[in-house]
């Protein structure tokens, strides 16, 4: 996926989690955050974020802050991104290369999931749930930042989805390069991790990729191992 107008700034703060207050040139300008997690070990005072130029004179702000740099690595921070990429990649034919159907926000039971598939092989159905990473520590990607029933909600509906006969996915889209390996973050969360590893034992498949990230755009790269 791609983004126009890219201007780099310095991270000032963050008065609420939709905001965040930048310097651009000396100019400091209030931002729209594309990422309603803490962030905060990404988003430190002085640091260079990237931001996306809007032109909708509707809008309150002028620029979105989608992507941040953490020492030599750059994070794409926008939770929007990886279920556009995730898209693109399997359009092209990644994972399902004999594709025949790809929807977006697909209801199943009490949940819409994000991606749906259908293959040419008669009734190869599938059922795909995407969760953005950018949670990262010394090349470990961990997933969840903060505490998410949601989640383990969508988690607990592709199990039963599995047990229809569908096929079931989880993908992990690691919003950056470098990363070791993937695992579940018990300590934030440890009923995400338990439905997690449930889930990979009862049919669902649980994947992790990583991005090759820049200012302006952000695609999915290679498979990460995960850890459960």
């Amino acid at each position: 996926m791609n983004y126009k107008s890219i201007t780099p700034g310095a991270f000032l703060s963050r008065p609420n989690r939709f905001i965040a207050m930048v310097d651009i040139e000396g100019t400091v300008e209030t931002c729209h955050v594309k990422n309603t997690g803490r962030c905060k070990e990404l988003l430190l005072p002085g640091v260079t974020v990237y931001l996306e130029h809007s032109d909708n004179p509707a809008r309150k702000t002028k620029y979105s802050l989608i992507a941040v740099r953490k020492r030599d690595t750059l994070i794409n921070m926008d939770s929007q991104a990886p279920n556009q990429a995730a898209y693109e990649w399997l359009a092209s034919g990644h994972l399902f290369p004999d594709l025949a159907l790809l929807r977006r926000e697909v209801t199943f039971g009490d949940s819409r999931f994000d991606l749906y598939a259908e293959s040419t092989k008669p009734d190869r159905k599938i059922f795909m749930e995407v969760k953005g990473v950018t949670l990262e520590d010394d090349g470990v990607a961990r997933f969840p930042d903060a505490p998410t029933e949601r989640g383990v909600k969508h988690i607990y509906e592709l199990c039963k989805a599995a047990e229809a006969g569908y096929e079931a996915y989880l993908l992990f889209v690691i919003q950056m390069k470098g990363i070791k390996y993937m695992e579940p973050n018990d300590v934030t969360h440890k009923a995400f991790g338990d439905a997690l590893r449930y889930a990979a034992s009862h049919g669902v498949h649980v994947l992790a990729v990583d991005c090759v990230v820049t200012p302006s755009s952000m695609l999915i790269d290679e498979f990460v191992e995960v850890r459960l």
